[in-house]
């Protein structure tokens, strides 16, 4: 797997998942794990672009659950080959959807992989209708828990807040918790 800024690499063809992954939950990875199925079928390279920091951790201050050196090794399990990881800061928030657009297009996006809730541009003013309107996309639906919740990064956060273990380790599909508990503390 090779990692680059965004802007820094230009592909002919490639499916694209696209997500902040904070947490890499089981949400997370059954998004990414469709994609390099996606990619395989296609005989293309499969791409994660992700952001750090997570936007709200920019602009809300909401505490990161994952480290991008642990998210990008995480995201390497799940057999990606490629990740961009954008530098998520003032210029970057700045820009109007358009401009990741054309970023996509340089990627060769055949296909791309969001969550149903995707937003881009300045003022999330980019939805997957707009994305859709120049390739084609899949929408990983929620996916959910035992007991029908849905699996996101906020439950993850209030869950750590109250110390359920046993729920977090479910709610991100691995046992490995060390790097995101020091997070927290």
């Amino acid at each position: 797997m090779k990692v680059y800024k965004n802007s820094e690499l230009n592909l002919r063809r490639a499916v694209i998942a696209i997500g902040v992954f904070d947490g890499m939950h089981r949400g997370h990875q059954a998004l990414i794990k469709q994609a390099v199925k996606r990619a395989y079928q296609l005989g293309v390279p499969s791409v994660v672009y992700t952001f750090n920091p997570p936007p709200r951790a920019f602009f809300q201050q909401k505490r990161v659950l994952t480290a991008v050196d642990d998210k990008l090794e995480l995201i390497k399990q799940l057999g990606i080959d490629y990740v961009i990881v954008a530098d998520f800061n003032e210029v970057y928030a700045a820009r109007p959807a358009a401009a990741f657009i054309t970023e996509l297009h340089e990627l060769g996006a055949e296909e791309i992989f969001v969550g149903p809730n995707f937003h881009f541009g300045k003022g999330k003013t980019g939805n997957t209708g707009m994305l859709s309107r120049h390739f084609p996309v899949k929408i990983q639906p929620y996916v959910t828990c035992q007991n029908g919740e849905v699996i996101s990064s906020t439950r993850v956060r209030e869950l750590l807040q109250k110390e359920e273990w046993k729920q977090v380790h479910h709610l991100l599909g691995r046992h490995r918790l060390e790097t995101l508990i020091f997070e927290l503390i």
